[in-house]
């Protein structure tokens, strides 16, 4: 993302804004704050997850949960939001990674839970629906939504763990592959075309 005039809040500012909001865990009520854009602040979330400031990887994960905490998609870039400011971040691929998944069935079949990288767990389903691209050089890429407009990125293991339990459907005509999860069905491709992009 081209710099449109780097923001004066520093990271001790933004950590010091963001708990004057509360001390409740997990996401801020982000989506009800309209601050005004403050410009972009030199803090970038790397393909794996890890997050960066002034390009040093922030070590100490409560930090991270607590910026993470205040992310928002915005139409046209990423945001960390107060409620009176907004600063611009970069986001190479997806701001979240999914690290840990839990199978479960249950008499509406089978439920796929994912952790992200910053303790967050979401069901896919309707609500939390995944989604799946073909990378340039590291074949299907899956997503899951996790909350507004930002997705985490399933991690390579999880993704051949997934892959055996996938299944063939048919949808519209087309034999796809994909997995079911809370009674929704995710095509991961066609299925004559899986074995190619695994």
């Amino acid at each position: 993302m081209a710099q449109t005039g780097m923001a004066q809040t520093d990271m001790a500012g933004l950590t010091k804004a963001i708990k004057e909001t509360g001390k409740q865990a997990g996401a801020r009520p982000v989506h009800l704050w309209n601050p005004p854009f403050c410009g972009d602040i030199d803090m970038r979330i790397a393909a794996d997850g890890t997050w960066y400031y002034m390009k040093s990887p922030i070590g100490r994960i409560e930090l991270v949960k607590l910026f993470a905490s205040i992310l928002r998609r915005d139409e046209d870039r990423y945001v960390l939001v107060t409620p009176v400011e907004r600063v611009g971040i970069v986001v190479d691929d997806a701001p979240f990674v999914a690290v840990e998944m839990r199978v479960e069935e249950g008499d509406a079949g089978r439920t796929f839970s994912f952790r992200t990288n910053v303790d967050d767990w979401v069901e896919a389903g309707p609500d939390h629906p995944m989604r799946f691209e073909i990378g340039a050089s590291d074949g299907l890429k899956p997503y899951v939504h996790v909350r507004a407009g930002l997705w985490a990125r399933v991690n390579r293991a999880l993704y051949f763990d997934l892959a055996e339990l996938g299944e063939i459907r048919d949808i519209d005509g087309v034999a796809m592959f994909g997995v079911a999860s809370a009674g929704s069905f995710f095509a991961m491709a066609p299925a004559a075309d899986i074995g190619a992009l695994s």
